[in-house]
C-alpha cells in the first residue's frame, strides 16, 4: 500500500521525523518497503504569472514573456513552451534556482536577456515527460514557494503489509495503528448522514446471503456531470498510486483509502429493474471496465439487474453500467463480501484490483453504510444532486468472539514483566472492549480485526506497542544433554559433505511446478494439482526432483556457465490410495566437462560412469547395485536402476534425446535421483585382522554372451564365498577381432589373500578353476584363451 505522510499526518501527528516513523511501523509489524520523496531536491522556484507575451525577434519557437514572479518588478523571461500564453500562473525558477541537474543562470537566448526560466514538469523532476509548462490554478498566489505550494516537501511510503493486516490497508486504519503506537490523539473525519431530499428508491434483493451478508446502495440524483476533481483530492489519490478519472469515481477511490471499504457507483440510467445480488450462472459473460470479455463460473457472485450480471461483485464493475461524462444519476454501492465468496475468484481471471485486495483479505463489515454515507456526502459537496434514502438489506454477520487473555501467560511469552495497568492501557489504545475475570481478560475484538483469534495474537499486540526493540535478549537456561547418535545412521551433512567433495553445488528449489515438468520427467504420475497456485506456472506439486534442477541447469546456461553440477534433497509428493506421501529424495545433475578446464587433461564430457561414481561414493560402505531399465525421461541405453540392501533405491541415467531437444541441449546431462532414507541407513564397521602375507593375482578372462551383464558375474563369484578371495574387480572389456559379435571378452583382476598363509600355486588354481566352472555352469562362460 503506497501513501502520503503529509494526509497520514492530518488524521495523525507523532512527534517522530520520517525515517523514525517509518522504523516504527516495520518493527510493529507494517513493513515500509520504500520510503521516497514526492519531488528532486530543488530551490529558487517560485510561482509566476505571465503578464505578456511577444514574438522573439531572432526566433519563431521562442518568446519573451514578461513575468510577475513578486520579485518587486517583472522579469523578462524567453520561454519556448507552445501552452505559454498571457495570464497563466506556472512555476518560475529564479536566478540563481538550483534545478535537478542544473543551475539557473542570467543568459542571452537568440541576442535577448532572459532573467529566468518558465518551468515544466520535467525541469522540477515531477514527470519523465512533459508537452509543455506546468499550468497552475488561477488563484495560485504569485511569489509564493512553488514547493510549499505543491505540497513537495511530502514523503511516499509503500508499505508490505502481511495478508492478515487488511485493517492497515486504509488511511484510518493506519492512523488507528500509529495512534495505538504512539499514544497520539486522533483527528479523524467526522462522517454524519447525508441530507436526503430525494425520494427515488432501487430495490435490491440477494440470493447469496452467505456471500453477501450486507449490501447498502442509494441513489443519488441531479450531478453535476461538468464537476472537477477538487485539487487536493486528486494530489492525495496521485500520490496513493491512483490516476484521476472523474469526480464520481475519484471519491469512491478516495473512500477506498480512507476508510478501506470498496465502493462502486452505477450509472442509474443504464440499470433495469431491481438490483440482484446472485451467484453467476455457468457460462455467464461480463464486459468488465477494463474491456475484458470475463465467463464467470457458478462460484462467481455477481450484481446483476434485469438484463443480466452487471458488476463482479467485490471484484470489478461493467463496462454497460459504467459512470461516464454524461452520467447525472447513480446508485452507490457499499456492501460487506466475505472473503470466501472472493479469494481466487479474480487470480482466476487474470485480474488483481484494489477491491478484490480488501475483500479476500477481509473489510469491517460494521463501517459499510459509515462509508456510503461518507461518499455521498463528498459527492453532493463536489458534484452537487440529490440523496435518496439507503436501501440496505442485512444478514448474518461474522460475530466476534471473545478472546481469554492471561496477563502473566503474556509475561511468560514475552520475556517481559506486564503488570495489569500496562496490559488494559495497551488494550485501550489498540481500541479493543474487554472485561475482567479475575486474572483474565475476555477481550472482543474489533470489527476490523479478522486476525485476533487466539490468546497468542493479543500476546503479539501486546508485543507491537510495547516494542520488539524494548524486549531484551536473554540466554536460554536450561539443562541439555546430549541426544543418542546411532551409528547405523547418518545425517543429511554426511551426503552433502560428499558431493560437495566432489564438486556438486546444493540448489532448492519450488515445491511447487510447472505440470508440464511432471509431463516430461515423470509422465503417468498422479499429480498433487493446488486449488490456489501462487502463479499458473506452479500449479502443481513435485513428484520428482528432477524438473528443479533441469530449471537450475537452463538459469546456468543462460549466464553461460558451461560445466554445471548440481544437487537437491527434498520432499516428493505423489498421491496414494490413502491420500498422500511425502518421499524424501536426493537427486543430481551433472553436465559439461568432466573435470575443470586445465593443462593436464583433455577436456572430456561427463558420461553415465561419472555419475556412476559419484553414486558409489554417496552409498559407500553399501555396495550398490546397476541394473539397466527404462525410464521415460531417460535415454533407452543409458539408463538404470539403482538398488541397495535389495530394494529398488533410485535411478541413473542420461536424459533422453527427445527432452534434450525440447530444452534446447547441446548434450545430454546425467541425472540420478535417489531415496534419501536408504542412503541414511549404513552398516557399521567390523575389526579385521590384517595380513601379514602378501596377496596372490590371477586374471581371468572369459567370453560370454553380449547381453549378460558384468554385475551378474562379479556377484555369483562373490556368492560362491571361495575361501581367500579378498576382490574381484573387472578391468578390461574386449569387443573385436577373435570375438563373434554376439559375445564380448571380459578380463577379471582377482586378488587372494589369507591372514595366516601364503597361497600355494595349487590352491590359487583350485580356486581359479572353481570360478571357471562356475561361470561355464551359470553364463555358458568359455575360458579365452
Amino acid at each position: 500500500m503506497k501513501f502520503s505522510e503529509r494526509w497520514l499526518r492530518t488524521l495523525v501527528n507523532p512527534a517522530l521525523q520520517s525515517a523514525e516513523l517509518s522504523h516504527l511501523l516495520t518493527m510493529a509489524g507494517l513493513e515500509v518497503e520504500a520510503l521516497e520523496e514526492v519531488a528532486a531536491d530543488f530551490s529558487g522556484v517560485v510561482i509566476g504569472q505571465v503578464l505578456s507575451v511577444a514574438p522573439h525577434p531572432d526566433a519563431d519557437r521562442l518568446r519573451v514573456c514578461k513575468v510577475e514572479a513578486g520579485t518587486g518588478s517583472p522579469l523578462q523571461i524567453v520561454c519556448g513552451a507552445p501552452n505559454v500564453r498571457e495570464g497563466v500562473r506556472v512555476p518560475c525558477a529564479l536566478v540563481g534556482a538550483k534545478l535537478p541537474g542544473f543551475e539557473i543562470k542570467k543568459a542571452k537566448l537568440r541576442g535577448v536577456e532572459s532573467f529566468g526560466m518558465l518551468c515544466s514538469a520535467r525541469e522540477l523532476g515531477l514527470a519523465e515527460e512533459a508537452d509543455g509548462l506546468l499550468l497552475l490554478p488561477d488563484d495560485a498566489p504569485v511569489g509564493s514557494n512553488i514547493r510549499d505550494y505543491l505540497h513537495l516537501d511530502d514523503r511516499l511510503y509503500t508499505l508490505k503489509l502481511t495478508p492478515n493486516r487488511s485493517d492497515c490497508l486504509s488511511m484510518i486504519g493506519l492512523a488507528r495503528e500509529v495512534s495505538a503506537l504512539t499514544g497520539s490523539p486522533l483527528s479523524l473525519p467526522l462522517i454524519a448522514p447525508a441530507t436526503v431530499n430525494g425520494s427515488v428508491i432501487r430495490n435490491v434483493k440477494i440470493t447469496a446471503g452467505p456471500a453477501c451478508p450486507r449490501y447498502c446502495g442509494r441513489v443519488i440524483s441531479l450531478l453535476n456531470h461538468m464537476a472537477r476533481t477538487p485539487a487536493w483530492m486528486a494530489e492525495r489519490l496521485s500520490r496513493s498510486g491512483l490516476r484521476s478519472i472523474s469526480a464520481v469515481v475519484d471519491i469512491t477511490n478516495y473512500v477506498l483509502l480512507e476508510l478501506g471499504q470498496p465502493l462502486h457507483a452505477f450509472d442509474l440510467g443504464k440499470l433495469s429493474g431491481d438490483i440482484q445480488v446472485r451467484l453467476a450462472t455457468p457460462g455467464e459473460t461480463l464486459t468488465l471496465l477494463n474491456d475484458q470479455r470475463a465467463v464467470l463460473d457458478a462460484d462467481m457472485l455477481v450484481i446483476a439487474d434485469d438484463h443480466g450480471a452487471q458488476a463482479l461483485a467485490g471484484i470489478m464493475g461493467g463496462a454497460a453500467t459504467a459512470v461516464d461524462e454524461n452520467t447525472s444519476e447513480i446508485f452507490l454501492e457499499a456492501a460487506y463480501f466475505s472473503p470466501d465468496a472472493i479469494v481466487s475468484r479474480a487470480r482466476r481471471l487474470g485480474l488483481s484490483t484494489d477491491s478484490s485486495h480488501r475483500f479476500e483479505r477481509g473489510v469491517d463489515y460494521a463501517s459499510t453504510r459509515n462509508a456510503l454515507e461518507r461518499a455521498t456526502t463528498l459527492i453532493l459537496e463536489i458534484c452537487g444532486g440529490e440523496a435518496s434514502p439507503i436501501t440496505e438489506v442485512c444478514g448474518i454477520l461474522p460475530e466476534r468472539v471473545p478472546v481469554s487473555l492471561r496477563a502473566a501467560r503474556a509475561s511468560k511469552v514475552l520475556g517481559v514483566a506486564l503488570d495489569d495497568a500496562q496490559v488494559e492501557k495497551t488494550l485501550e489504545r489498540l481500541g479493543f472492549t474487554y472485561h475482567r475475570d479475575d486474572a483474565v481478560y475476555r477481550v472482543t475484538p474489533p470489527s476490523y480485526r479478522f486476525d485476533l483469534n487466539i490468546e497468542e495474537d493479543l500476546i503479539e499486540e501486546l508485543a507491537r506497542v510495547y516494542g520488539y526493540d524494548n524486549i531484551q535478549a536473554q540466554a536460554p537456561v536450561a539443562h541439555l544433554n546430549m541426544l543418542p547418535q546411532p551409528e547405523h545412521q547418518r545425517g543429511m551433512d554426511g551426503l552433502r559433505s560428499v558431493l560437495v567433495a566432489r564438486d556438486y553445488q546444493e540448489v532448492i528449489t519450488y515445491s511447487f511446478v510447472d505440470a508440464a515438468w511432471e509431463t516430461d520427467f515423470a509422465p503417468g504420475v498422479q499429480v498433487v494439482a493446488l486449488k490456489n497456485p501462487i502463479a499458473s506456472q506452479m500449479g502443481v506439486m513435485r513428484s520428482t526432483l528432477l524438473g528443479g534442477l533441469m530449471d537450475v541447469l537452463r538459469s546456468n546456461l543462460n549466464r553461460r556457465q558451461e560445466r554445471v553440477r548440481l544437487f537437491e534433497s527434498g520432499r516428493c509428493f505423489l498421491t496414494t490410495e490413502d491420500g498422500f506421501d511425502q518421499p524424501q529424495r536426493l537427486a543430481g545433475l551433472v553436465y559439461g566437462n568432466a573435470v575443470p578446464e586445465q593443462w593436464g587433461s583433455v577436456a572430456q564430457n561427463v558420461d553415465f560412469f561419472d555419475a556412476k561414481a559419484d553414486i558409489e561414493a554417496l552409498c559407500w560402505p553399501k555396495i550398490a547395485r546397476f541394473e539397466k531399465a527404462v525410464h521415460p525421461a531417460m535415454h533407452p541405453g543409458q539408463c538404470a536402476e539403482v538398488w541397495l540392501d535389495g530394494v529398488q533405491a533410485g535411478w541413473l541415467g542420461t536424459l533422453h534425446p527427445r527432452l534434450m531437444q525440447k530444452y534446447d541441449l547441446d548434450t545430454a546431462p546425467v541425472l540420478f535421483e535417489l531415496s534419501l532414507p536408504a542412503l541414511l541407513t549404513r552398516t557399521l564397521p567390523s575389526h579385521g585382522e590384517v595380513s601379514r602375507f602378501q596377496s596372490v593375482r590371477r586374471d581371468l578372462a572369459v567370453i560370454i554372451d553380449e547381453s549378460v551383464p558384468v554385475q551378474a558375474l562379479i556377484e555369483t563369484m562373490y556368492a560362491a564365498q571361495i575361501e581367500g578371495v579378498a576382490e574381484i574387480a573387472l578391468f578390461d572389456v574386449y569387443r573385436g577381432k577373435g570375438i563373434d559379435s554376439d559375445k564380448k571378452s571380459l578380463a577379471f583382476r582377482v586378488l587372494l589373500q589369507d591372514t595366516q598363509k601364503t597361497f600355494t600355486d595349487t590352491e590359487v588354481d583350485a580356486a581359479m578353476a572353481s570360478f571357471t566352472d562356475l561361470l561355464k555352469q551359470k553364463f555358458n562362460a568359455q575360458l579365452r584363451s
